[in-house]
């Protein structure tokens, strides 16, 4: 047994059985949507696959439909990372900075709940909520305006609730993020910032910010990435109406591999997805070493 332990093949036997799980449920299906997407393959037709090489791909070079959802989607990410990261860094910095307030921890616990449900189940809840018979926003439209507003039924303030939801249920993880990027701030620098009178603007871009960069970019990564894929949210909430006014890219791919079973055009799809999430997180990254290379040359 000790010779096993000491051996250089014993880390690996540990991970052989995680290696072959992600193979088979990550590594396998990766591949076969690839090679997929070079298929003509519709499961509602009973015919076999036909090879058509790069047509799907040049389909949606034409395609009205991919184009404005993309653009929808695109507007999602930059409004939803955007006031995700505003609201939460302000909450994590007032949180930050009344460490001894009472009810601080209880405070945090009720924050971070919306973290804790399913889309799926706070889509269903807000679309109640959003309903103009019975709905609480409805009933506080008709209070203050007079009128009756179809929130998720009219363009315009469709995208608009949808945007408040996801914003909901995101900053409490930015706030997180904040707290956790606070943190890293050696308390001895806060001191001296103090000491030498420094105000608020220079605290943050010379003291906090150059130790709390590294994991607020991690956490703003990770929404980003969140946010281009969100479906369940959007597909409970609104099913991509009214008008496909809210069908982002994600409702795109769900409505036409499980409804229209166009299996091998939406994996083309679904691999230019995957490719412009990883193009996100590479740009992040590069970001993130200049600025690195910056400060090593300072």
């Amino acid at each position: 047994m000790r010779r096993i332990e000491n051996s250089k093949l014993y880390p690996w036997l540990l991970l052989t059985p995680t290696l072959i799980f992600f193979a088979i449920w990550n590594i396998m299906p990766l591949f076969w949507m690839v090679g997929m997407s070079f298929y003509n393959y519709s499961l509602n037709l009973g015919r076999p696959p036909r090879f058509v090489g790069f047509d799907n791909y040049t389909d949606y070079l034409d395609s009205v439909d991919v184009w404005l959802a993309m653009s929808r989607t695109f507007t999602f990410v930059i409004f939803s990372v955007g006031l995700t990261t505003l609201f939460g860094g302000i909450l994590g910095v007032l949180f930050w900075r009344s460490s001894k307030m009472p009810g601080r921890r209880l405070a945090l616990t009720l924050l971070f709940s919306p973290m804790i449900l399913t889309p799926a189940a706070i889509g269903t809840f807000f679309r109640l909520n959003y309903d103009p018979t019975f709905g609480i926003f409805g009933y506080f439209t008709r209070l203050f305006t007079g009128h009756t507003l179809d929130y998720l039924g009219t363009e315009g303030w469709a995208f608009v609730a949808l945007l408040a939801v996801d914003v909901w249920m995101w900053t409490p993880f930015m706030l997180l993020i904040t707290l956790a990027a606070l943190g890293s701030v050696p308390s001895a620098e806060l001191e001296a910032a103090e000491v030498d009178r420094l105000s608020i603007w220079r605290r943050f871009r010379y003291v906090i910010l150059p130790h709390a960069r590294f994991i607020i970019m991690l956490g703003i990564i990770l929404r980003t990435i969140d946010a281009f894929k969100v479906t369940d949210l959007v597909y409970q909430l609104t099913r991509g109406g009214p008008g496909g006014t809210t069908e982002v890219i994600g409702v795109m791919i769900y409505r036409k591999a499980f409804d229209a079973l166009t299996m091998g055009w939406t994996s083309g799809l679904a691999v230019i997805t995957l490719l412009t999430a990883i193009a996100f997180t590479a740009i992040f990254l590069y970001i993130l070493n200049l600025q690195k290379r910056r400060r090593a040359l300072k």
